[in-house]
């Protein structure tokens, strides 16, 4: 028996070729995709529109700003939208989950989490759980930057929590293009930390806070830590279980320390441009 689709699906693309056919299989289902490109000078463009995708492109200024052109100037099928990046693949408990929420409506925005897949594995206990909101009612829900990445706002009907993943093929593009983006996402997490001050960190967060809330104040105390790429790898590698992923997870928490090692680079060479 097929199911009613009842949201539309952006995906945010640049240089994808390689990616996004994966992402576009896992959806064949939806009746109303929407590609928002960075005008990309690949073939990304011809991949999404042979696959049925309705095809805008915008200048990528944030993820946020791209969510938020998303939302703003497109004139959507459904009322509720998910939000998904090329690296990443939809699944079936994932839509049914969505569906529902959409009937019952009690909140306007759902934070999602993601499984994190590297070489075939899934890093349960290393990379953990991360949610993010990427699923929203139009009317409902913004998006704001923060760091390399985007947080919820100008929430209506408040924030929820789903249950089921999207899988996140993060390593898809192989090493050199892991380093790139990361050397320019520890340049943004490094102005971002310039503005973040021990007396403003909400500590309370962490015994009366939700997951998400936690995970942000830990994040903001992690960056006055010293020694924080060694810190990174035995928080991740030991407290995390992140053995438990074998040696998948092992390399997986070393590049997590190079990448805290990145941002420590880039607040330095910040200071010798002044």
């Amino acid at each position: 028996m097929s199911i009613e689709n009842k949201f539309s699906i952006i995906i945010l693309t640049y240089n994808e070729e390689d990616t996004l056919q994966g992402c576009l299989d896992s959806i064949k289902w939806c009746d109303d995709i929407v590609v928002i490109d960075s005008f990309s000078s690949d073939n990304t463009c011809e991949i999404a529109k042979k696959s049925g995708a309705r095809v805008f492109q915008n200048k990528f200024t944030d993820f946020a700003q791209q969510r938020n052109f998303a939302n703003d100037t497109i004139d959507f099928k459904h009322e509720w939208v998910f939000h998904l990046d090329a690296d990443e693949h939809f699944t079936n408990e994932l839509r049914v989950e969505c569906n529902k929420r959409i009937e019952a409506y009690q909140f306007g925005a759902f934070l999602v989490p993601a499984k994190e897949i590297l070489w075939g594995t899934w890093l349960k206990h290393s990379a953990g759980t991360v949610y993010q909101m990427r699923f929203h009612k139009l009317s409902d829900a913004r998006f704001e930057q923060f760091g390399h990445g985007q947080r919820e706002c100008d929430l209506k009907k408040g924030l929820g929590k789903l249950k089921n993943s999207y899988e996140h093929y993060f390593f898809s593009k192989g090493l050199n293009q892991w380093i790139v983006k990361h050397l320019k996402y520890a340049a943004e997490e490094a102005e971002n930390e310039q503005n973040v001050s021990l007396n403003k960190i909400p500590f309370g967060k962490l015994i009366t806070g939700k997951s998400y809330e936690k995970r942000r104040v830990l994040k903001a105390i992690s960056y006055k830590m010293p020694l924080r790429p060694l810190l990174k790898f035995f928080y991740m590698y030991i407290f995390k279980l992140g053995f438990l992923d074998g040696k998948v997870g092992f390399r997986f928490c070393v590049m997590k320390s190079i990448y805290e090692q990145f941002i420590i680079l880039k607040k330095v060479e910040a200071k010798w441009d002044k």
